[in-house]
């Protein structure tokens, strides 16, 4: 299954410096991580805010969720998930 996932970074602006380069870099990480596990396929920056929006593969709702739910920055994360359906044209 495919999902749209848009997720806003929520972390509080008074976090210090050294816990969000370390939060940053374990998210850079962990990404990686799933993009070579073949879950995370696309992900863009939404210009002019912290958000991303993300194309994710997975076998089911629960898998994505143990996907999402294992990067780092997770309870920051403002998270809207839309699954999606291959469009009748695209089948061939």
């Amino acid at each position: 299954m495919e999902f749209l996932v848009r997720t806003e970074n929520l972390l509080p602006p008074d976090t210090p410096d050294h816990t969000r380069d370390r939060l940053r870099r374990a998210e850079r990480e962990r990404a990686q991580e799933l993009r070579d596990a073949g879950i995370l396929k696309r992900l863009w920056r939404v210009p002019g805010r912290n958000a991303t929006v993300g194309l994710y593969e997975a076998g089911d709702p629960a898998e994505l969720h143990d996907a999402l739910t294992s990067l780092p920055m997770w309870k920051w994360m403002d998270v809207t998930v839309e699954a999606l359906a291959t469009h009748p044209q695209e089948q061939k």
